[in-house]
């Protein structure tokens, strides 16, 4: 099953602001040619802010240009996340042990 919320949206300070709830979630992160990464927070919005002012990371030399998300509560996050990591198979959730702080 695909995001809920399928709308893409561009991965700017802007879009991020106007467009990413403070909400409990799950979101990915995409280029025009694959998954990058799909990850799971208690806000959305800040972490996305996070991904965004990274340096240097094996996540923004995919060089993602859109995100998506849908909001669900701390207890489905997880589950919730692993369904999408399998389904779409985004570049950085293959990676043993990556993670992106």
């Amino acid at each position: 099953m695909s995001f809920v919320e399928c709308a893409a949206r561009s991965f700017t300070a802007v879009s991020i602001q106007k467009n990413a709830p403070d909400s409990s979630g799950v979101y990915g992160l995409s280029n025009g040619c694959e998954w990058i990464f799909i990850g799971e927070t208690s806000n959305i919005r800040a972490r996305l802010m996070e991904h965004l002012n990274e340096i240097d990371t094996v996540l923004t030399s995919r060089g993602p240009t859109g995100f998506t998300y849908e909001v669900c509560s701390p207890d489905e996050r997880i589950t919730r996340q692993d369904a999408l990591v399998r389904q779409f198979e985004p570049f950085c959730n293959r990676r043993p042990g990556y993670t992106t702080v």
